[in-house]
């Protein structure tokens, strides 16, 4: 996690904010092992296509493996959940996320950066999406929760552009 955000960073834009991290059971699929969760808040200067190209760089860099299988393990996974109000579908990019209500693991992150934040589709604000999530999954805070930027590079200006 360390290493995506460090290269979102160098790479995508300013990390202007991050949740915490949470501990989540598999969503989609059974696993023994439980995934790490965040939420970051980008100010990028490039348009969603080139966003999304550069996060599967990132991704392939930090060793993701691509298979036919919906839903698997694999070491990193960055999606693009919001990109302002946008509302985009193409081949390979939908935003905002098309499973983001369907996801407490999701939901949850989101809910602690922008609860009021009203979903460009849903029409509804992230906390009512939040508490009408019927995901019985469960996601908790993980470790000690340390922050991925140094106090003054948070910055509540702007606190949805790129959120990934």
């Amino acid at each position: 996690i360390d290493s995506a955000v460090q290269l979102i960073q160098s790479h995508a834009g300013e990390v202007t904010e991050t949740s915490s991290v949470y501990e989540t059971s598999p969503w989609g699929f059974k696993n023994e092992n439980w995934f790490l969760n965040l939420v970051i808040a980008v100010k990028t200067p490039l348009n969603p296509s080139d966003l999304f190209h550069v996060i599967v760089n990132i991704e392939n860099s930090l060793g993701r493996k691509r298979n036919n299988r919906k839903y698997t393990s694999r070491t990193i996974d960055i999606d693009i959940l919001f990109y302002e109000n946008e509302v985009m579908f193409s081949e390979t990019l939908v935003i905002p996320h098309p499973r983001i209500r369907e996801r407490k693991f999701v939901l949850e992150p989101l809910n602690e950066l922008i609860p009021q934040y009203i979903h460009p589709v849903e029409k509804k604000t992230i906390r009512q999406l939040f508490l009408e999530c019927n995901d019985q999954l469960e996601v908790k805070r993980f470790g000690n929760n340390q922050s991925y930027l140094s106090p003054k590079a948070k910055s509540p200006a702007s606190p949805i552009p790129g959120t990934i």
